[in-house]
């Protein structure tokens, strides 16, 4: 099964984590979606960020690992990482999701 993960992070922290992931294969492709504006409940009052969004594309079994690694290097308390499942998908890009996904860890 194939799935997005949404992730939102400040920008300024955005690329490394990405990448950070990617060298991991733990997804096979990130996109960086810019200038998100969140309003959200946090200690008792409403706050604000600017942020981006990740939205990661991966393989379900490796839905725990990635988590992990975004809680171990995510900049906030408590990260946001929402998991949807898709359920259509282009044979051609299921196929490069599913070879690049899990792949051996770069190496430099």
């Amino acid at each position: 099964m194939v799935i997005a993960v949404l992730v939102t992070i400040p920008e300024n922290d955005a690329e490394n984590l990405a990448k950070m992931l990617l060298r991991e294969r733990v997804c096979a492709c990130v996109n960086i979606i810019k200038g998100v504006q969140s309003l959200f409940w946090w200690k008792g009052k409403i706050d604000e960020a600017q942020e981006v969004i990740l939205l990661i594309k991966t393989k379900e079994t490796l839905f725990a690992k990635l988590k992990e690694l975004i809680k171990n290097n995510h900049p906030y308390e408590v990260p946001e990482i929402i998991s949807f499942k898709i359920d259509n998908i282009n044979k051609e890009y299921f196929d490069w999701l599913n070879k690049e996904a899990n792949a051996l860890p770069f190496s430099s």
